[in-house]
């Protein structure tokens, strides 16, 4: 019999029902009831939310151009501002969490700010208030990149309230899927009417729908541990055995970013989800919460939250390897054979040779942590479908990579 492929992350299965078009409420209404703020705007995607909030920001203060990032983030971030027609500045990391630098930061943070982009990188929460202060001291806005954590909190609430504007992606792995989808929220009502405003452009695309509606559906049938290998296991085995990490890892994207409403269907199928989100999150974080201590046992080097007061959640476990030539090791020998490893991006964003074209501005600034990080890096699924015997195998080939190291 096949053994089940694992996902690389801890997604919510869909269920038959979840499919029944009518009856399952407002999803925008929904979601803001269960974030606990007073609305939501919706999208077609996270970095389609992310471009109405540039927008939205640009109209507010026109003659500032440059956006300041993570150096290690999803390369649809610098699409996403290139589209805009802003500028992006990478930040370079600190040594010891997946927070921007202070220093660097401040030093990067000028009159021509428009935003700084905090990241709560694969669920774990960011040091808001470090970039809040750099971006405050020149009159710029904060955005907060939660897009990989949908249900994270800092303070008692939600992750993304804290800056001026956070957005959630609700794609294929992040926790509740419409295959693609966007959450924007904002504390300010007139923060709010500026998203709305900006907004406006983006039109229903009959033909998008189609095609994410039949991609959900297929996400609906194969997101299931006997059946992935069609959907994600053998793509993810071709793209390695061309030695296409970038690939592999699902870092290759197009240029373009399309832009259109969320349709009606795939809201239903989001709501009636939704409703199941909570639980599903509680056992993650259990089941993260007992790996996380065998692994810090091993003595290896788990990402957690910047701060003691967050609560975030676990798509993933992250670990820091010890080096670069050990973390590659073990992804050659075990990447692709079904047991949930991955990248959460093989390079800090300068590396990516194809996205030149659109860090030309940025190619100056110094990223040496954000390449350690990236060099270090690997993400352990944290999907209830890895279960204890086989974590128990990894984390054997684990302990041996670190005693060969």
């Amino acid at each position: 019999m096949r053994e089940i492929t694992v996902p690389p992350t801890a997604g919510l299965p869909l269920q038959s029902a979840d499919l029944w078009p009518w009856g399952a409420g407002n999803f925008a209404q929904l979601m803001a009831g269960w974030l606990a703020v007073p609305e939501v705007q919706l999208q077609c995607s996270g970095t389609s939310a992310l471009m109405v909030a540039l927008r939205a920001l640009k109209t507010l203060k026109p003659q500032r151009r440059e956006v300041i990032a993570p150096a290690y983030t999803c390369p649809l971030v610098a699409l996403a501002v290139a589209q805009c027609g802003l500028q992006l500045r990478l930040c370079d990391l600190r040594s010891d969490t997946l927070d921007m630098d202070a220093e660097r930061l401040q030093a990067l943070c000028s009159e021509q700010t428009l935003a700084v982009l905090p990241t709560h990188l694969c669920g774990r929460v960011a040091d808001v208030e470090a970039a809040l202060q750099s971006a405050r001291a020149v009159g710029a806005y904060v955005i907060e990149d939660a897009a990989q954590a949908l249900g994270a909190r800092s303070d008692g609430v939600s992750v993304g309230l804290k800056g001026d504007v956070g957005f959630f992606s609700l794609a294929v792995g992040k926790g509740l899927s419409t295959f693609e989808g966007g959450v924007l929220i904002a504390r300010d009502p007139a923060m709010r009417a500026a998203l709305k405003a900006a907004g406006r452009t983006t039109r229903f695309s009959p033909w998008w729908e189609l095609r994410r509606s039949v991609e959900l559906l297929g996400y609906a049938l194969l997101y299931r541990p006997r059946w992935l290998h069609l959907a994600y296991g053998k793509p993810l085995a071709a793209s390695l055995s061309r030695g296409d990490w970038v690939e592999a890892a699902g870092d290759d994207f197009d240029d373009h970013i399309p832009q259109h409403s969320l349709g009606r269907w795939r809201q239903a199928v989001g709501a009636r989800a939704l409703r199941r989100l909570h639980h599903f999150q509680r056992t993650t974080a259990e089941q993260a919460r007992m790996r996380v201590a065998q692994l810090k046992d091993c003595g290896l080097d788990v990402v957690t939250d910047a701060t003691p007061a967050a609560q975030g959640v676990w798509p993933v476990i992250l670990l820091r390897l010890p080096s670069q030539r050990i973390r590659d090791a073990v992804m050659r020998a075990h990447w692709g054979d079904g047991s949930g490893l991955s990248l959460p991006f093989v390079h800090a964003l300068p590396d990516y040779g194809r996205y030149g074209h659109v860090l030309a501005s940025a190619c100056d600034d110094d990223v040496s942590q954000a390449r350690d990080w990236a060099g270090r890096l690997l993400a352990i699924s944290n999907s209830p479908w890895l279960d204890d015997a086989r974590f128990a195998q990894f984390l054997s080939v684990l302990e041996g990579a670190l005693l060969q190291g």
